[in-house]
């Protein structure tokens, strides 16, 4: 089964895209484009064995010459999620209309390796409620925006996670890496404590 991992730069108050990205326009964006974080970015990319990603973010790419059906990152299968976009699919970029989380449900089951979860906050907040994502990697910029895209969308999950290694940089950029535990539920607690006491009873 492959992983699914979240590789996404945050701000400290957890948006994915201030104004300035949401806009097109990255000269009116507080995040950092540049600095020694770029580079090894660059080279982590090269791990994965494809990408996934959301209209909104495939979109943010026009802006520096791509074309709808067109990857963003060379030598990566590309998976686009939208019901609005409209191209025709390729070897390098397949468009997936319709249900995302099953897709990429089986998906993580068909394919062995890593696959990159690069954005939008929407679909991550889909994927982390069907505990589908399994490790975070956030490039934490150095900058409060107090709005923009949040990290999981609308959803806001309670998560448990495992500090795997944090590297930081000369810019301020701290890259920390976390496994994710999921938890069970209130709901998966009770139940397993009422089977636990139904069989001690017989």
């Amino acid at each position: 089964m492959a992983e699914l991992i979240y590789h996404v730069a945050v701000s400290l108050d957890h948006f994915i895209a201030d104004q300035g990205i949401v806009d097109g326009d990255i000269s009116n964006s507080l995040f950092l484009f540049e600095g020694e974080h770029v580079p090894d970015f660059l080279t982590e990319i090269q791990q994965y064995d494809a990408v996934l990603m959301g209209r909104k973010t495939y979109e943010f790419g026009f802006q520096f010459g791509s074309k709808p059906g067109e990857p963003g990152y060379k030598g990566l299968k590309h998976y686009i999620f939208s019901n609005s976009l409209q191209f025709e699919s390729n070897e390098e970029v397949e468009l997936i209309k319709g249900n995302a989380v099953e897709f990429i449900g089986n998906l993580k089951k068909e394919w062995q390796g890593k696959l990159w979860l690069c954005g939008g906050g929407e679909l991550a907040g889909d994927l982390i409620k069907h505990k589908l994502i399994d490790r975070l990697v956030l490039k934490v910029n150095p900058i409060i925006i107090g709005e923009g895209i949040p990290l999981f969308g609308r959803v806001k999950p309670l998560l448990k996670l495992e500090l795997i290694e944090m590297k930081q940089y000369p810019n301020g950029v701290i890259k920390p890496t976390y496994k994710i535990i999921y938890q069970c539920g209130l709901r998966d607690r009770v139940a397993a404590a009422t089977l636990f006491s139904v069989g001690k009873i017989y």
